[in-house]
This record gives structure tokens, sequence and C-alpha cells, in this order.
């Protein structure tokens, strides 16, 4: 029995054509086109490495503790929302735009694969929500500020180290990435088989996602050399999400 990302090319479902979806299309174009040119995965660690993009400053010594978290979130938020990953959640919400946008091309290709896709997109994008800690760490700083007594302060600090741990070893925070870059590589591979999308979109969406996965591996085996696959991961996505940004746009100029 052919398996669900086995599809041959097949001609595009006539309800793809249904003006209907045309917004949708270019939604997701432009969240394609955000996500490659100002809502990048793993700014903060882009941040880190390019010392602030000569615009930012960067806060020296890291912060390790939830005071040290506390005094930066008050005195460069922004900083402080990018170390703590709140622009990966605008790339997150992204990728959902464009995930059903891609899917409702492909579903007619491959329909198990794709809601397959869909569903882990959708748990992993959620997962990430739901363990991610910067507005949280944000309004207990607020709070550890206003607080009148050494005594409050004390268990703010101790709310925010739990925060802190949430936010920085929760099995959510890894569940959530391995979730979606399964959904690309699913969404690439049914790309792979299907003649809407080019060949080179799905190539570049076959490596982006399976070098992303490789970090799990690495994480394992390797722990010293996490940083290698995302960062070869990086530069096939920002790819991908170009190409599908395209292709995305001519979907809907067709309508």
């Amino acid at each position: 029995m052919m398996s669900a990302i086995e599809s041959v090319p097949h001609p595009l479902d006539k309800t793809v054509h249904d003006p209907v979806w045309k917004p949708l299309f270019i939604l997701g174009g432009i969240a394609a086109l955000l996500a490659v040119f100002v809502f990048r995965r793993n700014l903060g660690a882009e941040l880190v490495a390019f010392q602030g993009f000569g615009i930012f400053t960067l806060p020296e010594p890291y912060p390790i503790h939830a005071g040290d978290w506390f005094a930066l979130l008050q005195s460069d938020p922004l900083v402080g929302f990018i170390l703590l990953g709140f622009f990966d959640l605008v790339e997150y919400g992204l990728v959902g735009l464009i995930f059903l946008a891609v899917g409702v091309i492909l579903w007619r290709a491959s329909r198990a694969a794709v809601l397959l896709a869909g569903l882990c997109g959708l748990v992993g994008i959620t997962l990430s929500f739901a363990s991610n800690q910067a507005f949280a760490l944000h309004s207990l700083s607020q709070r550890c500020v206003e607080a009148g007594s050494n005594a409050q302060r004390l268990i703010c600090q101790a709310a925010g180290e739990a925060l802190l741990a949430i936010h920085e070893h929760s099995i959510s925070t890894y569940a959530s990435l391995f979730l979606v870059l399964l959904a690309g590589l699913l969404l690439s591979a049914v790309m792979l088989r299907n003649s809407v999308f080019s060949r080179a979109a799905a190539v570049t969406g076959l490596l982006a996602n399976g070098f992303g996965l490789v970090y799990f591996i690495a994480l394992i085996f390797a722990p010293a050399f996490i940083w290698i696959p995302p960062t070869i991961s990086a530069p096939f996505r920002m790819i991908w999400y170009f190409l599908i940004a395209i292709q995305l746009f001519r979907m809907g100029k067709k309508i």
C-alpha cells in the first residue's frame, strides 16, 4: 500500500481555486516573509552571536538567576524579551499560518500526511506558547520592583526561579520544537511528490527540518555540539520560507 507521503503528483483540487482561500494564501505568504526577514527562530541566539547586531546592548554577565532577569526586563525589556524567546513565539504563530496555507494546497496530494503534519504543528505551537515564560517573568519583575519588603522580594525571586526552570528545562520546550520540525518535514516530503511547489522548495524544506531534528540526536549523544544542527538548518529554513511565500502569492494571484 502506498504510504502517506508517497503520493503521486496530482492536479490541484478545484476547491483550492475557491476565492475563499485567497486571503489565507496571501496571509501565508506575508507570514513566510516575516519569518524570513523579521521574526526568525532563535533570534536570541543570533543576538548574542552577533553582539547585539551593533544596535542592542547585551547584559554582562549573561543573566542566569531570576534577579538578573528582573533587572534586565526592567532596564531593557526588548532585549530581555528577545533573549527569553518571545520572538520565537511570534515565529511559531507565523509558522501556523504558513502550514495552514500549505496544507490546503497539498491536501489532495496526501491527506493523511497533511493531517498528521497539521496535528503535530498545532500541538507543537500550543506547547511553545505554554512553556515560554517571558510575559510571566516580566510581570513578576514588576511586582518585585513594587514589593514593599525584603520578604516580598525574596518570594518574587523564588517564584521567578521556578518560572525560569519551566522556561529553560521544561519537556514542553523540546517537544514543541520536535513536533513543529516533524510537521515541516512531512509537508516537505509531500511537496516533493506534488507538482505545485518547486523541487527546490521541497528539498530545502527537507534539509531545514531534517537538520533541525538532528539537534535532538546531538542533545543525547553530543551535547557539546548541539549548536551545529540549528546553525546548518537556519539558511535552508530561510530559503524554504521564501520559496513558499513566492508560491503562496502566486496561488493567491491566480484566484
